[in-house]
């Protein structure tokens, strides 16, 4: 099963936890999972269906440009971290 890297600002919610195993093909029902696991926790990375601005997500370490989308395998590792603007 997937395993999904809790963001410092969510752990609270999540009684401290940083890595958290969810269900889920796509990282939207990763959250989802993770959502049924510590209730709050999807509209708080989530809000309005979308994931919160200025958030990027990597699974297996490549940052994807799918989001919530993006597929994932049973072997995964899921990480949100700030977006990181330039130019």
């Amino acid at each position: 099963m997937p395993r999904l890297f809790v963001p410092p600002l969510l752990r609270p919610f999540c009684e401290g936890e940083e890595e958290v195993v969810v269900d889920g093909s796509t990282v939207l029902e990763a959250v989802q999972s993770l959502d049924a696991q510590y209730p709050g926790t999807l509209e708080r990375l989530c809000p309005d269906g979308k994931l919160r601005p200025g958030i990027a997500v990597t699974v297996d370490q490549n940052v994807t440009p799918r989001g919530l989308a993006q597929k994932v395998s049973p072997e995964s590792e899921i990480h949100f971290l700030p977006a990181i603007g330039g130019g």
